[in-house]
Parts: structure tokens; sequence; C-alpha cells
């Protein structure tokens, strides 16, 4: 039997499906009996680095998803549109779909899924969160049995990087973003990437799957890494604290606490020793604990085993001759839920400020945070250095909160920045709790 395969994309994911699927020494059991059929690509006169007859590529999209001798469409070409309409087209010619595309399920999975679902056939995203950790696959079967309590994860490879190396060398986010852009790392443009978008979308995802949850990806908060500095590092470091760009979910009450912002962790935490390009997911689960998955996030190799993964799990059951899905595989419907306004997160705090050095700045500040019901952990003046136009000397202080409301807190800060003796407020984090 001889599975037929179209491909949407020959780009860094698509070259390495396309050259797992010809590697003669892996093409044994389910795996040699799939073939590529079709391959849509942007341009034909590019150059491949895999061996494809111009038979095979084609830059009529559509006619790859109406081939009726294709059983399963693989999408990894990126971006919402074409590759929406593509992937719905597919589903109601009767294929199955396998996509890595994290953007287009974030945004409109609901629609996708409800049309798999209506259709009778799979749609499988494995490598849309994760790279090559298996995370999908864990949470819809694996830990099936649990009521999922949380999940928070390092789930950009390129803010992982950045900040590994801003920890370790003391570099600025400038430089080591230049030396990620160098290696590949992160795009000409990283905006996606550096500012925390790409995260929302996996923790949109994995919040959607986790909790059976309808999630609006424009509603979920999301703050990047630009402001994060080596002095920030130093300071958390001397605290036993590491700062990771973290994607959280989790339930709070009837509503979700969906998040992406840096974070300082205790560097005793699971997730502080996830370091360069790695991602890891951790998952509160009743009864079975915590469970973290970790390995490369991203990457042509990782990307492609998820991706292949689903196709030989979807040609698993095109073989067993089963005319129902398997309800583990099948794509999960989803009641909406509200989500927790960031007002009402709880959290511990750090902030970094620079104020006029003189006798009672840190009862200024004091003040200012008792009067909106922060309590103060710590609070430490850390430098000394010369001010600016009148001469005067200024300081940097240096605070962690006792867990306060969201709310709380900005009105603190608020009130704090229009004390005369508060120059700049630099820097506002949240910390995880021990």
């Amino acid at each position: 039997m001889t599975y037929k395969l179209g491909l949407l994309g020959l780009g860094t994911v698509g070259t390495g499906v396309v050259e797992i699927c010809q590697d003669p020494y892996q093409r044994l059991g389910l795996l040699s009996e799939l073939q590529i059929q079709r391959v849509g690509v942007r341009s034909l006169r590019k150059p491949r680095g895999v061996p494809l007859s111009a038979e095979v590529l084609t830059t009529d999209l559509e006619a790859v998803v109406r081939d009726p001798e294709i059983d399963i469409v693989i999408e990894v070409m990126g971006g919402v549109e074409p590759a929406r309409s593509l992937i719905l087209t597919a589903i109601a010619e009767g294929k199955h779909v396998v996509t890595a595309n994290k953007a287009l399920i974030a945004r409109h999975g609901e629609e996708l899924f409800a049309a798999a679902h209506k259709q009778g056939v799979y749609l499988l995203l494995e490598a849309a969160v994760g790279g090559g950790i298996p995370i999908i696959q864990p949470l819809r079967q694996c830990l099936v049995a649990n009521r999922i309590q949380g999940i928070l994860g390092i789930v950009n490879g390129t803010t992982n990087f950045i900040l590994s190396r801003m920890s370790e060398e003391q570099a600025s986010f400038a430089a080591t973003l230049a030396v990620a852009q160098q290696q590949g790392y992160a795009e000409a443009d990283p905006s996606a990437d550096i500012d925390g978008h790409d995260a929302a979308d996996k923790i949109a995802i994995l919040a959607s799957l986790a909790f059976g949850a309808r999630i609006d990806r424009e509603q979920v908060s999301c703050e990047g890494i630009r402001g994060v500095t080596a002095t920030d590092i130093r300071y958390a470091q001397d605290w036993g604290l590491v700062i990771k760009l973290l994607a959280v979910a989790q339930r709070q009450g009837e509503a979700l606490d969906i998040r992406v912002h840096p974070t300082l962790i205790p560097d005793h935490h699971p997730l502080a020793g996830v370091h360069d390009v790695n991602n890891a997911v951790l998952i509160l689960g009743d009864p079975v604990g915590e469970v973290m998955l970790s390995g490369p996030g991203a990457g042509r190799g990782p990307t492609a085993s998820a991706v292949m993964g689903d196709v030989l799990m979807i040609a698993a059951h095109l073989k067993s001759e089963k005319t129902r899905l398997n309800p583990l595989l099948d794509s999960p419907l989803m009641e909406p839920l509200p989500l927790l306004p960031l007002k009402q997160v709880k959290a511990r705090y750090y902030l970094r400020v620079i104020a006029v050095d003189r006798p009672g700045v840190i009862g200024v500040i004091g003040t200012c945070f008792g009067e909106h019901q922060v309590s103060l952990e710590c609070i430490v003046q850390k430098t000394l250095y010369p001010g600016a136009e009148d001469g005067g000397d200024q300081a940097e202080i240096v605070i962690l909160t006792h867990t306060v409301c969201e709310k709380d807190l900005q009105s603190a800060v608020a009130s704090l920045r229009q004390q005369p003796v508060i120059v700049h407020i630099p820097s506002l984090f949240r910390v995880l709790p021990d």
C-alpha cells in the first residue's frame, strides 16, 4: 500500500520532510510506503537542496490540495493566507492535513478543527509548538486522564538563545541579537520572536488543547525582551534568579490566565536550566503532578521529525482500514472560556528605579507602594553615578515585591513616576514564585 503526500512549501522544514522521505536508511516499515506526489512552491527557478523531478514541483498550490491521488497534505509554507484557504480546500476534498503553522492555528484553529471534524479527517499539528519536542500528542493522549492545571513554557528558541548569551557573557541585548542573526537563530526582522508574538501563538495553542478552550489569540497579553538589560540579568543573579521569556497558561477559577513576558525564575527551577535555542514545557496536572518536556525547539531536523511523526500516525490509521477517527487524535471541540484580565493577575515583581541621590528617597518609594497596598520584600540601593545637568548624583535602586495584584502594582508605579526624586523606571518584570 502506498500513501501519497502533497507538500505545500519547500523551505527549511519542507526540505527536511523530503530528506526524511528519501533517506534510504530510514525507509523502513510505514515510511517505505510513503510517496511524495506533488510539491507546491512559489518559484520553479529557485535551486533546491533535495532531488525532486520537474513533474513533482508545481506553482499551482490549488492543484496540490485538489489532487485526487493525494491522501495527506503537509503544510509547511507558513503565514495565514493562502495557507488557511488551502487547508480548508484540502479538508473539503477529504484529505488529512499535517501542519507546522503556529500563527495560523493560533488565529484560525477553531475554524480548521471544526471543518476537519465535520469532514471526518485528521488535522495534526505536533510541529506547530516546540519543534522536535513531542508536546501536542502527550497533551491529547498520554495526559488525557489528567485535569491540567497549568503550563509554563520556554517556547521560543531565539529569545532563549539571546537571554542565555546575555547571561553568560554580560553582553547587551543589541549585540547578542546581532550574534543570533549571524548564526541563523534570528530573522532579519526578529520582531515576531523578540516581541513575544511567536511564543504567544504557541501558548494559545497549548492552552486551547490543554483546557479544551476557545482562545482569542488577540487577547493573550504579550511582552517581549527588548527591555531586558545585562544590568537586570546581573541583579537577578544576585538574588539567585535568571530571566527567561516565559509563556504561562493556568486556570484561575472559571477563567484562564494566559500571557507571555520576561520572567525572573529561581535558579533551581527546572526551566532555569534550559539554555540556548532549546525549548521546554512544564505541565502541571492532577493526578500526575509536574511533567517537563524539553529539547530542540526549532530547525530543519527537529521540526521535520515532528511533521513526519504526524504523517506516520495518519498512515497507520489508514493502513488499519478503520472508517472512524481515533477520538484521541480527532480535532478537538472547544468551549469558550474567558481570559483573566492582566490587571487581575497576581505576581511578585522586580523593578529597577533611577532616583536622585538624596536622603528620604527610599522613604518616598516605600510610601508610594504602601499607599497602593503593595508590600515590598526587598529594596536595595545598588549603584551611584553622576547625574545630568544639575551635577547631582543619581542612585540605582532595585526592588522585589511580595505577591500583589497587577492593578495595584501599576497604580503604585504610576504614582512613583510622578515623584520629583524619581528620574526613570527602566525595568519592570514579574517574578515566578519559589
